[in-house]
């Protein structure tokens, strides 16, 4: 096989499993090559991953050791795509009845999924986490694009049990914004005990959601490791029950009857 040939399925594979320890007889033995010269490749192809600000290859000496592709994002594509997704939402015909944003379309939209999720990987990824947990429904595309770049799994907790799920834990929380009671629940299957987690959700306002997330994950002797929102909500009237936590965007200023939106970008692109 060319190295050019041999480059490419390699950059290939690497890019399939994010933060996978991968050794080097592996990749000699698979493509029939020299250790010495896959060493070489794996250079070539750490260079070009920081030279695109999309992450960088991680050594692991020793025997057991070898390389993991890190996903990350440059300060200077952070900062460029952070800023176009605060002018997508400050379009008016965004507003909604209460000051909420329409934001259907980016979550479901791949290309800015798996941007938003890269963001947040990049931001945790010193964090070693177990699974990423979200709340059914809307921040679940989130936490999948954010859980393929930490290659860990997905946890759900919903609002109502499923019978297909089986046993589960279940526990009341207080509405922030609502003040309402209501119900969160987690299958017992999907989370080990002791677990590290990272928090996604799509928007917060006051934290009720996440601080009843938080709530349940201490019925598992879970550790919640980090806590990512792609978009909260500025109130100077509303006590924030969450603190330790990571914005993508905050929006400041949300008027239906002025039809005027104010978004900035949030905490997050400190931490890249």
């Amino acid at each position: 096989m060319k190295r050019s040939e041999r480059l490419v399925a390699m950059t290939h594979f690497i890019l399939d499993r994010p933060r996978e320890l991968v050794s080097l007889p592996f990749f000699s033995e698979k493509f029939d090559s020299a250790k010495s010269s896959i060493s070489e490749d794996l250079g070539i192809i750490n260079k070009m991953f920081q030279h695109e600000g999309i992450g960088y290859l991680e050594t692991i000496s020793g025997a057991a050791g070898g390389v993991k592709y890190i996903p990350s994002y440059s300060k200077e594509y952070s900062h460029e795509f952070v800023q176009s997704l605060c002018k997508q939402l400050e379009d008016p015909e965004r507003l909604l009845p209460g000051g909420y944003l329409f934001m259907s379309d980016i979550l479901g939209d791949p290309e800015t999924t798996r941007n938003i999720g890269r963001l947040f990987a990049s931001a945790f990824h010193d964090k070693e986490i177990d699974a990423v947990m979200t709340v059914a429904t809307k921040g679940i595309p989130l936490a999948y694009a954010v859980a393929s770049y930490l290659n860990v799994p997905v946890v759900i907790a919903r609002r109502d049990p499923k019978v297909t799920e089986g046993s589960t834990v279940s526990i009341n929380y207080v509405s922030g914004s609502t003040r309402k009671i209501q119900t969160m629940v987690l299958t017992k299957r999907s989370l080990k005990q002791g677990a590290r987690v990272c928090i996604i959700d799509d928007f917060m306002k006051a934290g009720g959601t996440i601080n009843g997330m938080k709530n349940l994950l201490k019925e598992f002797e879970a550790e919640v490791a980090g806590i990512g929102v792609l978009a909260e909500a500025e109130d100077e009237d509303e006590d924030r029950v969450v603190e330790d936590y990571l914005s993508l965007v905050q929006i400041v200023h949300s008027d239906d009857r002025k039809q005027t939106i104010e978004v900035r970008p949030g905490n997050l692109l400190n931490q890249i």
